[in-house]
Formats: structure tokens, C-alpha cells, sequence
């Protein structure tokens, strides 16, 4: 963002400022974004050179090629990788321990394998998304973690798995850290299993302690003042203690954002909660500028040495300066069309959008009465709420587009202007009753007694905003559908086919088939016997055809079939088993000839003809009570060749009267007509 009031975080000098030191701290805070200090953007030079911006939502990716990584640092609910600390392979497992933050960390809310939200259990082992789990049962990845406690705990695996590198004494004390394990697969499944290859993790985290001058105690917030408070006094901010802050500012801003709002769907949310990350190479201006901007704050020095701060609202001006308390002044009523802006531009952190960047409603009008655009941008990622960002660009709106003024006072009369961030002008007929938000560092010459300040007019109703009529509808969010993986096969069917090998002999095989999807996908047909008495076997299609068929089968064999797809070494799941008896001959031989039965003691004889069939094989005998064949049992299976007399004595048959069935079959097991013999008497 350019300019100045738009940026919301104002430094203030001080007259008591007695240190060099101090005044870099205050000043070079926010020096850059003004062009007007006395001396803070010179000192600033030798101080803060190409130091790398505060990273957006995006930036929280790794790359295993690393350098030694500076470390991160986490405040609030973000979303980020890690940098590796170890990448091990053991047995045919790779362990993972990436460091997600430099510090404890309050916990993990959601773990992520490259895009897709990980479901892990109380073993650590991830559940979802399902191609993580091979056949239900085997968990390829799993994942386990640290919140970087003072004394932490070694993980006892990667001990017991590499004693000669890894000790007890790697702890990783104050590190907040992920362990992952991957199992390598088979080759058949490796790219359903991992099909972008090695999971890259990352984590939704809820960030760092942060001290609370209200309560007194280190707990999780939200909260954007106590954020810039922890900034201030940590060595990758301010490097300030405790002692160094008016901790009574601090207690008030944090309590003006906690404070509720009401947002466009009648939800209550808290006024400036959100959440950000860095490294500790990150420019510290750029981070304080961001969590400045994003909660309204002033961060200044007081009288008295300590460090105080405008908290993110509107406070009624104390001081009132008239026309006998000011020597001149210049107002510069901003309404050119160069300068006047028309609408402003959002960008923020959208927890909706798994913490991506996300483009909020425009705020006004870009195009009035001309094809022009004037716009400013505000892009805050410490901003998480679309009714949070259409707030600042309503202020940054106001502010674009407010009046100007420099005033030159007497120092009785405005002696506290440089601790205050809004004063009172009454100097008619041009200025009425003003309200001045000062922009500039004020100026104070011992030699003239006087105070020289600049600022712009704003409304008292600066901070208001309803959110029923003035919040806007965001931009939908791209929702990335679900992996879908390698479509089943569908109207997959297998019939048995026959054809004539050399020599006469008939064989059978089975024929596939099934819908076309896509040219890309080739199919695997699999077969074995349901007896198991065969091996499974299979075989693949070529690339867009609809049917494939198998090697030839055992005859009169009862097979199951199923069939799966294959793209770039992929698979999809199996379909269903269908399951089909092996013919090779389906005609039926002639009916037997001269079919006749006889009884005797608990036996039967049965005789009949072959018939002269070049596929005969043999006949069939059933009993029945009844002269039906519909009941009757089979007794016994008799082969021979055609166009001959034959007979078969079937023993231990009950008495009583029977009837006789002969049915002629040939080698597949295809059966003739039945041919009655007649009743029989058993006795």
C-alpha cells in the first residue's frame, strides 16, 4: 500500500525520545510508509536492507532442496509446510521430521497430503483419504507430531530405526515439529496408493503463546493487538521487554479487538482477530506494518519512555485548537480526479478457501461516469474474515479520498498533539468543528515554541460500518473436487466363446467386455476357478477397445471374472466377480437309442444305444419316483464312444417302483434330450 493514512498504524514521535535506539525502534516501525519523518528513513537505510516481506498464504510450501531454512514463526490459526530436519529410509519406510514452527505451539487443527485434508486416527495413522489404505487394512502414511514444549520427547521410532544419527538427545526442544512415515509400495499399486508421488504434509496450526496483560499469563489468542505486543518483545521484532511497554494501552487495544461485530449473515465475529507467519529473516517493519494494519493500531512513545498504542477505534478528541492557538495552516481539499479514489480492492486470508488468498467485494465503484479506473489495493494476509477486510477498505476509502491539512500551533496549545491520534480544529469559516487523524510525525522547534502537524479530516463515524448493507458478497471460493482416481469399468460382462483348435478339437475361452470411457485407459481382465484348483491369471487390452479375452479355459470349469482400468500406472478398483462355467462344446449330442432299464435286488440295469454323434462322450442316468425328469437324481455318469451298444448297473437302489432317465452328453458336459425307460421294479 502507498501513501500514508491508509495503512492505519501510525507512529507518533515523542518529545521525551532519548535514545537512538528508541527513535529507530518507533520511527523505523512504519518510517517507510512515510515520506515526511525528520530522520527515521536515513537511519533506516544501514538497518533494515532487502529484508525478505512478510509470506502470503501460498509461500507455506518446502522444497527438499533447501537451504538451512530461517526459522518460522506462527501467530494465530494459520496454514503452512515445514523445513526438513530429517529424511531417513529404512526396511522400505521413509521417515519424514519437518519443523512447522520455531517455537510451542498451542496445537495442530487439520493435517493436509499435498491438497487433500488428512483424516488421522489416535495412532497417528492417516484413515482418509482412502488411497492411503490399501484393501482396508494395510496404512501406508503416518503421521505424528510435537508442539515444541520446552523438554520435548525424541520420537522413539526414529531412535530405534537410526541409533547411529538419531539419539534420546534429539528432542527438538522448542521445536514444533511433524513426523511422517511412508511405506513404499508395490509397483501394481504404488501410483494409487501415492498418485502425486511422496505425500507433501502440511498443517493447519494453531500458533504461538501469547502473553495477555489483562490476565497476566501466556495463553492462545487471536488477538491482532497481543500479536504486535509478542512482535515487540520477541528478539525477531522489536527486541523489547515487558517492562519497556505501557502495558495499560495494550490491555485496551486487545480489548478492542475482541470486541463483536455483527458480519452480512447476522454472525457474530470479533472486531481484529486473525493470524499470520514469518521466519526470522523477515523484515520486522513489513511484519509490525501488517498486524498494524490489519487491527487500526498507533504504535507510539510516550513521555515517559514506555511504548503505548492507538487501539483500532475512535476516540473523541481532548484537544481543540482555535484560530488564536494556530500561527498558519494549508487545506488541500483532495478532490481531483488524479487523487480522488473510487473504490478500493481486498485481498485476505480465507480460512474458507484452506487459508489461501482470496479477493473480497469490492468496496464502491470503480467506473463513475468514465472508463477510468481508480482504485487502491488493500492485501493484508493477518487479515481472516471478509467482514474484516471490507471494514479496513471502507477506512482506507475514507481515508483516499478525506481533505488535507498541515497546521502550524503554538506549543502551549498543542503540546500533547504528538501523543494523540486525533485532534479538534475549529478555525471557521472553512473548518467547523473538524476532526483532524494526524498522518505525520509532528515536528517540534524549540526555537520558534511551536508544533507543526499534519493529518486529514475524517468523520467521528469513521469505524462504523453494517454489515448487513455495507460488508458485499465475496467471490465464490474454487472448491477442488475429490480425487476421483481411474473410473471403474462400467457394464463390464464376460460371455464363453468357442472356437476349433487344429486336429477338430474345440476350446473355450471367456470374452469381456465393457463401456468406453476414454481412449487413455487400457483394462486388465483377471480369471481363476472358483475351486481354486487353478492359478489366477490375466490379461490387458490394448488402449480404447471395449473388449478383451482370456487364455483358453479348462473345460466344463466353473471361472470368476473381474476387471479393473490402468492409466499412467494407476488402477482403479475391481468390479465385482462374474462368474461363468467353461464350455467348449455347447451342441448337444443325438438322444441315446433303445433306452431300457431292468430291476433287481436294490439294483438297476440301464442300456441304451450310443448314437452315432462324432461328439458323443457319454450318458447321464437319473431314478425318479415319478414318470417325470423333472426331480429325477442323477446316479451315475457312464462314457464311451458313439454308435455302439452300452450299459451300466447302478447298485443301491431302495426298493420300489422307479422310472429311468438316459441323457446323452458330449465332453463339455452339454447334455441331449432325456429318454425315459420306463417304470422299473426294484426289489
Amino acid at each position: 500500500m502507498t501513501g500514508i493514512i491508509e495503512l492505519g498504524a501510525l507512529i507518533v514521535s515523542s518529545l521525551a525520545t532519548t535514545t537512538l535506539a528508541a527513535n529507530a525502534l518507533y520511527l523505523g516501525t512504519l518510517a517507510l510508509a512515510y515520506g515526511g519523518l525528520v530522520y527515521g528513513t536515513s537511519l533506516l537505510q544501514g538497518l533494515f536492507v532487502e529484508k525478505p516481506s512478510v509470506p502470503k498464504p501460498e509461500d507455506g510450501s518446502y522444497n527438499l532442496k533447501q537451504n538451512v531454512p530461517s526459522l518460522a514463526y506462527v501467530l494465530g490459526r494459520v496454514k503452512k509446510g515445514g523445513d526438513y530436519a530429517f529424511l531417513e529410509e529404512i526396511n522400505g519406510i521413509a521417515f519424514h521430521i519437518i519443523v512447522m514452527a520455531a517455537h510451542q505451539i498451542q496445537g495442530y487443527v487439520q493435517h493436509y497430503l499435498h491438497d487433500e485434508k488428512a483424516t488421522v486416527d489416535g495412532a497417528g495413522r492417516v484413515t482418509s483419504p482412502a488411497h492411503f489404505v490399501f484393501n482396508g487394512v494395510d496404512h501406508y502414511v503416518v503421521i505424528n507430531t510435537r508442539l515444541g514444549l520446552n523438554a520435548e520427547t525424541a520420537y522413539p521410532d526414529i531412535v530405534g530405526n537410526f541409533p547411529t544419527i538419531w539419539s534420546n538427545d534429539h528432542r527438538g526442544d522448542g521445536l514444533a515439529t511433524i513426523r511422517m512415515s511412508c511405506a513404499t509400495a508395490g509397483s501394481e499399486n504404488y501410483l494409487t496408493i501415492y498418485p502425486n508421488q511422496m505425500p507433501v504434509p502440511s498443517s493447519v496450526i494453531d500458533g504461538a503463546l501469547l502473553y495477555d496483560p489483562r490476565v497476566g499469563d501466556v495463553l492462545y489468542r487471536h488477538n491482532l493487538a497481543l500479536m504486535r505486543l509478542w512482535h515487540l518483545t520477541n528478539p525477531v521484532g522489536g527486541k523489547l521487554g515487558l517492562t519497556d511497554m505501557y502495558l495499560p494501552d495494550w490491555a485496551h487495544a486487545a480489548d478492542v479487538c475482541d470486541q463483536i461485530v455483527i458480519n452480512r449473515s447476522g454472525g457474530s465475529e470479533n472486531r481484529y482477530h486473525g493470524g499470520l507467519w514469518f521466519r526470522a529473516e523477515t523484515d520486522p517493519v513489513q511484519v509490525g506494518r501488517t498486524m498494524d494494519q490489519a487491527a487500526e493500531l498507533v504504535v507510539f512513545e510516550r513521555p515517559d519512555g514506555l511504548i503505548g498504542v492507538h487501539a483500532g477505534e475512535y476516540t473523541a478528541p481532548d484537544i481543540r485548537l482555535v484560530r488564536e492557538d494556530v500561527i498558519s495552516f494549508q487545506l488541500d481539499g483532495n478532490t481531483r480526479d488524479s487523487s480522488t479514489v473510487l473504490a478500493v480492492r481486498g485481498r485476505y486470508t480465507d480460512p474458507g478457501n484452506d487459508y489461501n488468498s482470496a479477493d473480497a467485494a469490492i468496496y464502491g465503484n470503480p467506473y463513475v461516469g468514465e472508463d477510468t479506473e481508480r482504485t487502491k489495493t488493500l492485501d493484508n494476509t493477518a487479515v481472516q474474515s471478509h467482514n474484516h477486510v471490507q471494514r479496513l477498505q471502507k477506512i482506507t476509502y475514507i481515508r483516499a479520498n478525506a481533505p488535507k491539512i498541515s497546521v502550524l500551533a503554538h506549543y502551549e496549545a498543542a503540546k500533547q498533539v504528538p501523543y494523540r491520534r486525533f485532534v479538534r480544529v475549529h478555525i471557521p469559516p472553512k473548518m467547523n468543528e473538524v476532526i483532524v487523524e494526524i498522518t505525520a510525525t509532528p515536528k517540534l522547534s524549540l526555537r520558534n515554541m511551536t508544533i507543526e502537524f499534519s493529518g486529514i479530516i475524517v468523520p467521528d463515524d469513521l469505524y462504523d460500518f453494517d454489515g448487513s448493507t455495507e460488508e458485499g458478497e465475496p467471490g465464490a471460493n474454487v472448491e477442488p473436487l475429490p480425487r476421483g482416481g481411474v473410473p471403474l469399468p462400467q457394464n463390464f460382462n464376460v460371455t464363453i466363446q468357442n472356437e476349433t483348435l487344429t486336429g477338430g478339437q474345440k476350446a473355450a475361452y471367456a470374452l469381456a467386455t465393457w463401456d468406453l470411457v476414454s481412449n487413455a485407459l487400457i483394462y486388465e481382465l483377471e480369471w481363476e476357478s472358483v475351486s481354486g484348483s487353478e492359478p489366477a491369471r490375466s490379461t490387458n487390452s490394448k488402449s480404447g477397445e471395449v473388449q478383451v479375452r482370456s487364455n483358453y479355459l479348462s473345460d466344463g470349469v466353473q471361472y470368476r471374472f473381474r476387471l479393473r482400468a490402468w492409466s499412467n500406472g494407476a488402477n482403479s478398483d475391481w468390479t465385482a466377480y462374474e462368474i461363468r462355467t467353461a464350455t467348449a462344446d455347447p451342441t448337444p449330442p443325438a438322444t441315446v437309442i433303445g433306452a431300457s432299464a431292468t430291476g433287481g435286488s436294490g439294483q438297476v440295469s440301464f442300456s441304451w444305444t450310443a448314437p452315432n454323434s462324432p461328439n458323443y462322450a457319454g450318458v447321464r442316468l437319473y431314478l425318479n419316483t415319478t414318470n417325470t425328469f423333472v426331480g429325477a437324481s442323477l446316479v451315475a455318469t457312464e462314457y464311451g464312444p458313439p454308435n455302439i451298444a452300452d450299459g451300466r448297473v447302478v447298485t443301491g437302489v431302495t426298493a420300489g417302483t422307479k422310472y429311468g432317465f438316459i441323457v446323452s452328453i458330449n465332453a463339455s458336459g452339454t447334455a441331449a434330450a432325456p429318454v425315459a425307460t420306463g417304470a422299473i421294479t426294484v426289489t
